[in-house]
C-alpha cells in the first residue's frame, strides 16, 4: 500500500489508512469532534489551500507555512476519510490525483472567514496574502 504522497505505508507511518474509518470519539461536544477533525496546526491551512484552489500535493508543500510531508500526508487522509475532501483526476491529465472540497468541506469557508477577521482585527502584524 502507498501513502498518496507516493511513500510506501510501512508499520510506522501507517496510522491512518487510506478509506479508514474515522476514529471513535472521545466526546459527544460538537466542538471535540470537531477539533479532532481540524484542531491542529496545519488543517485548516490545507482547506484555506484548497478554497484558494490549489489541489495538488505539491501545491500544498508550496505553501509559505511549510508543512512537511508526512504530516501534509496524513492530514489530507484524515480529511479523506472524515468526507471534508474527495480525490479527483488531476486536470493536467497525469495518472496523479487531486483534492477537492466536498460541501462538507466547503461549509468550514465560514470558520476560515470567522479566523481571518479575528487575526485581522486582533494581530495587528497580520494581512490577507495578495
Amino acid at each position: 500500500m502507498w501513502h498518496l504522497s507516493g511513500v510506501p505505508v510501512t508499520r510506522r507511518n501507517s496510522a491512518v489508512k487510506r478509506g479508514a474509518a474515522p476514529a471513535r470519539r472521545r466526546s459527544p461536544c460538537p466542538v471535540a469532534c470537531s477539533l479532532d477533525i481540524f484542531g491542529d496546526r496545519w488543517t485548516l491551512l490545507i482547506v484555506r489551500d484548497l478554497i484558494f484552489g490549489r489541489t495538488r500535493f505539491k501545491d500544498f508543500i508550496a505553501s509559505p507555512e511549510g508543512i512537511p510531508t508526512n504530516i501534509l500526508t496524513d492530514r489530507l487522509e484524515r480529511l479523506l476519510a472524515h468526507g471534508v475532501v474527495e480525490q479527483i483526476p488531476a486536470e493536467d491529465g497525469t495518472k496523479r490525483l487531486a483534492y477537492r472540497l466536498t460541501e462538507k468541506g466547503k461549509a468550514l469557508g465560514s470558520v476560515l472567514k470567522a479566523m481571518r477577521d479575528w487575526g485581522l482585527t486582533w494581530e495587528k502584524s497580520t494581512r490577507v496574502p495578495g
